[in-house]
């Protein structure tokens, strides 16, 4: 059974940074991509950045420029390196990969969620 568990969460002032992790484990043969989301309070679920297995990225731009992802293929593992933090980006972040586990064909997998709260 896939797994998605998230750490890295947690309270930090305007201006500070955070690191996200998440880690795919169970019996998975591929990962296209990884992605991070966001769920603030009253609204949707927003992507906030997302890469290939071959390592192309794209950004929200509301975080361009403020957040870097990155994975690392051979753990299965995609980070979030949040920099220069705004209370705007007070939110649960979701880990989301597209992959191919014992069910043989490509599917979307969440993990269960990490709080970042950004105090002003």
């Amino acid at each position: 059974q896939v797994q998605l568990v998230e750490s890295g969460g947690g309270l930090v002032q305007a201006g500070g940074s955070l690191r996200l992790s998440c880690a795919a484990s169970g019996i998975i043969f591929s990962i296209k991509s990884m992605a991070w989301y966001r769920q603030a309070p009253g609204k949707q679920r927003e992507l906030v950045a997302a890469i290939t297995s071959g390592g192309s990225t794209n950004y929200a731009d509301s975080v361009k420029g403020r957040f870097t992802i990155s994975r690392d293929n051979a753990k299965n593992t995609v980070y979030l390196q949040m920099n220069s933090l705004k209370p705007e980006d007070t939110a649960v972040y979701y880990c989301n990969a597209d992959l191919l586990a014992a069910t043989f064909t490509y599917l979307d997998y969440w993990g269960q969620g990490t709080q970042v709260t950004v105090s002003s």
